[in-house]
């Protein structure tokens, strides 16, 4: 199969009536999701607790505690995939989301088809994975099945998006790697962030490597996870 299956628990976090209305009602009945929907994001974090939650549309701009901070907490927690949904579109709220660990973004307006085609992408990418379930270089080992990483043996913390940059390198040990490439690879699709997106998750990625020579700039060509 080239797609995983929708469905299960999905939290919708959007106080606009209308787009909650319509978001639910498409997702609930297209794809088979049971949406859980809330207008805070005080109700999202409670909620978050209480059901096996597969993925989460948040609206970036509630009343209370902005998308922003409601992501942050869910990344203190939880490594469940999150869609970022705003009506705005400007580049630094792009970024930001996305180093706070969302996984995709989607700008207002748009049409739940779109969206819709989105989580699909994310679960292929978080939830269909090989048999080579181990992969190793450096002091790097990523093990798909369980999702975990360790660097030298200790444990470290990674977004989805992260753990799927991190194995295309390990798949491609000093290989150059270009940012369309890496945007083909790990975010399957035209990406509205562009190659910066790519700048920001290799960003984060060598600082949790611990080492910032671990993954390699080549100038006017990409980058490359270094051997050593």
């Amino acid at each position: 199969m080239n797609h995983a299956p929708t469905g299960g628990v999905l939290l919708l976090v959007e106080d606009d009536d209308s787009i909650g209305r319509l978001v639910k009602s498409y997702l609930e009945q297209q794809d088979g999701w049971r949406v859980v929907w809330l207008r805070t994001g005080e109700e999202a974090i409670a909620e978050l607790r209480r059901h096996p939650v597969r993925l989460v549309v948040l609206d970036l701009g509630l009343p209370g505690i902005d998308g922003f901070e409601v992501c942050r907490r869910i990344r203190a927690q939880s490594k469940v995939p999150i869609v970022m949904l705003t009506a705005r579109d400007e580049e630094p709220d792009r970024v930001a989301g996305l180093e706070l660990g969302a996984d995709d973004y989607v700008s207002k307006p748009f049409s739940p088809r779109e969206l819709a085609a989105r989580i699909k992408a994310i679960l292929r990418r978080v939830e269909q994975r090989g048999e080579d379930a181990l992969l190793t270089e450096r002091d790097i080992v990523l093990r798909r099945d369980s999702h975990d990483v360790t660097v030298g043996g200790a444990v470290i913390e990674l977004t989805s998006k992260e753990f799927d940059l991190l194995a295309c390198f390990l798949e491609h040990p000093g290989i150059v790697l270009s940012r369309e490439k890496l945007l083909d690879l790990v975010w399957g699709m035209t990406y509205p962030g562009g190659t910066r997106t790519v700048d920001v998750h290799v960003a984060q990625l060598r600082r949790k490597l611990g080492d910032p020579d671990s993954i390699r700039t080549v100038r006017g060509a990409g980058y490359k996870l270094t051997s050593s």
